[in-house]
């Protein structure tokens, strides 16, 4: 009995022994350690807020350029004079000529607007609402204004205005605006008459809607000598009405869209500049507008 109650003590003694030995083993931390490890886990929380202000700076550098972009661009370089010709705001010297299109979009206006874009030149599409009655003629619209052509108002139904009732008219060019703007998400900024006809009734709607009114200084492809390609070319850029400023008028037209790449390259080689018309001045953006 003895015997066996002093195996049980020193197997106990033993084991006491190993677990002692096993503690000796593990790491203690000492303070310097457990400095060091707080040391650590400051810098890396400091690095963290360095690395999340020096992204909050770099977000607000390019939310500052960003809307300096968009003042940029939003600021008129153009306006149209009494006599319907453009001038550059702060260089009325400068050779410019603008380019718009009536009667968009029937047959032929996408095409017209695919070579203008390859020639990266910009013009002023003025449509008629009974060109976007259907989904399809919609999405002419849309592609139109999608490849970067701004969108006028020439009437819902290219009726003369002074023929009509002040609610008929109103229906004429606010109607068309509402389906403009259901389309593309934008209200038409220019408005054009048919046949450069309006009424007093017509010019304060316009106003009201912040339309620029806008005729033409020279056009020729409703005339029947210049209803071919070659003829229409040559006149539109040998013309004597052309000249700096020129508003020039052209219509969603079969030779009108065979000529037009003609037409284009005719009046940069006389060293003409084409106008961006986003760039014109308008009642919309008049508070913008260079000094």
């Amino acid at each position: 009995m003895n015997r066996t109650i002093s195996y049980m003590l020193t197997a106990s003694l033993l084991l006491a022994g190993c677990s002692a030995a096993g503690d000796a083993q593990k790491p203690k931390e000492t303070d310097e350690v457990k400095n060091e490890k707080v040391d650590t886990e400051e810098k890396a929380a400091e690095k963290t807020t360095e690395n999340k202000n020096e992204e909050q700076v770099e977000e607000t550098s390019e939310e500052d350029v960003q809307e300096s972009v968009e003042v940029e661009q939003s600021t008129p370089q153009y306006r149209m004079k009494t006599d319907f010709s453009i001038e550059n705001i702060e260089n009325p010297d400068e050779k410019i000529v603008l380019l718009t299109i009536d009667d968009a979009p029937d047959k032929n206006a996408l095409e017209m607007a695919k070579t203008l874009k390859s020639l990266n030149v910009n013009a002023i599409f003025f449509v008629n609402g009974h060109f976007l009655d259907t989904p399809e003629e919609g999405e002419v619209l849309k592609e139109i204004h999608k490849m970067g052509f701004v969108i006028g108002n020439h009437t819902y139904n290219h009726k003369s205005l002074k023929d009509l009732s002040m609610e008929q008219q109103r229906k004429e060019i606010v109607g068309l605006n509402d389906r403009v703007e259901e389309l593309i998400g934008e209200r038409p900024h220019f408005f054009r008459a048919p046949f450069g006809m309006n009424t007093d009734f017509s010019k304060q709607l316009a106003a009201d809607e912040k339309m620029l009114v806008m005729n033409w200084t020279y056009g020729y492809d409703w005339e029947q000598d210049y209803q071919s390609k070659d003829a229409l070319a040559d006149i539109m850029i040998n013309t004597p009405f052309l000249r700096n400023g020129a508003n020039l008028l052209m219509h969603d037209r079969k030779w009108t869209s065979e000529a037009l790449r003609d037409i284009v390259r005719g009046l940069q080689d006389k060293g003409y500049n084409i106008v961006d018309p986003s760039q014109i001045e308008t009642p919309a953006n008049s508070e913008t507008a260079a000094n």
